[in-house]
């Protein structure tokens, strides 16, 4: 063959082609595939060699010839795709019609566990379950909920404030409010959901997370409710009796206010990490609903009463388990998440 012959070029960059997409017809397995893809585009394939002497021909056969190698090689990369696309490693056909099996350690998060557990029993207790928006406002979240106008917690340090003005919830306590003012009492509502806050993270803060908010509004409400409530919840996530302790706390929606520990279940309350090595847990704030609440919500203090309590699921988890650092259940690592399937 003469190598300055345009015909006789253009003759061979076909040949080279057809023999290429045959050898591809004949590859059963990636490797031979993988193989016949060098052989035909590889810097040391024959065609890549008739592009290496393009510059032996004439300006016009030269255009001429270059465009039948661009030809020659878009059509075989094309073929190389849709082979590469519909081989795979079996060493059998594959049939997309064969339904697929579920992974063998799939389950649910330990906080949804967790959750679906405690909604069934508030529920076996005539409470309705209620959700709400992640994304809320400063009235519904603040003023609402009689927090002061230079309360830390409206603060950017503590609260993800939106560009619009609006944030996210930094607590569930606002949906409270919501569904007071379009549900008349008597009202039994759980309340599930993530809350976000601005903060560092370590073994027992994550900047989102879960809580758990159980309301009672009815004609006067013993404060002995709470306790009631506290038994049910933990022996719920527990099932048994669980040392705890109330002390007096403020928070600008409850009056009287109070915060509930329990004895950390890692240590079994000789003092760790996860509790501050205080032996005991922070779990739950609760207390009566303030009378600026109860008017905020279009509720009559001297005529309704209630009780309030708001869990942290995340913790409860921690402690239901024995998981010593809360980021662990954010982390979306497999080889944590699988041991509670």
């Amino acid at each position: 063959m003469d190598p300055l012959d345009p015909a006789s070029t253009l003759r061979r960059i076909t040949a080279l082609t057809d023999a290429a997409l045959a050898e591809l017809a004949q590859a059963r397995t990636p490797a031979a595939v993988a193989d016949a893809r060098r052989s035909a585009l590889g810097k040391s394939s024959p065609l890549a060699a008739v592009r290496r002497d393009l510059g032996r021909y004439d300006p016009a056969s030269r255009k001429q010839l270059g465009l039948a190698l661009s030809e020659a090689h878009q059509r075989l990369a094309t073929a190389f795709a849709a082979k590469a696309f519909a081989e795979t490693a079996l060493d059998h056909p594959l049939d997309p019609t064969i339904p697929g099996l579920p992974p063998p350690t799939a389950g649910l998060h330990p906080v949804t566990q967790l959750r679906d557990d405690l909604d069934d029993a508030f529920r076996a207790l005539n409470f309705t379950v209620v959700e709400g928006p992640e994304i809320s406002s400063a009235e519904r979240e603040f003023d609402r909920l009689n927090f002061p106008a230079d309360h830390p917690a409206r603060e950017s340090m503590d609260t993800y404030w939106l560009a619009d003005g609006r944030c996210l919830r930094p607590h569930l306590t606002g949906a409270s409010v919501r569904h007071l003012s379009t549900n008349a009492p008597p009202v039994r509502i759980a309340y599930p959901g993530r809350v976000y806050r601005n903060e560092s993270t370590d073994a027992r803060h994550e900047r989102a997370f879960f809580q758990y908010e159980v309301l009672v509004v009815d004609d006067a409400v013993p404060l002995a409710t709470a306790r009631f409530l506290v038994d049910t919840i933990l022996g719920t996530v527990f099932g048994e009796p669980v040392r705890t302790r109330m002390r007096a706390g403020y928070f600008p929606f409850v009056e009287p206010g109070f915060e509930i520990d329990m004895a950390c279940r890692v240590c079994s309350g000789r003092g760790c990490r996860t509790c501050g090595r205080t032996g005991w847990l922070e779990v739950m704030p609760g207390g009566s609903p303030h009378p600026h609440v109860l008017r905020a919500a279009g509720l009559d203090p001297a005529r309704w009463s209630g009780c309030y309590l708001n869990v942290g699921l995340d913790r409860l988890a921690m402690m239901r388990y024995g998981i010593d650092d809360v980021r662990l259940m954010h982390s979306a690592d497999l080889r944590f998440l699988t041991q509670f399937a």
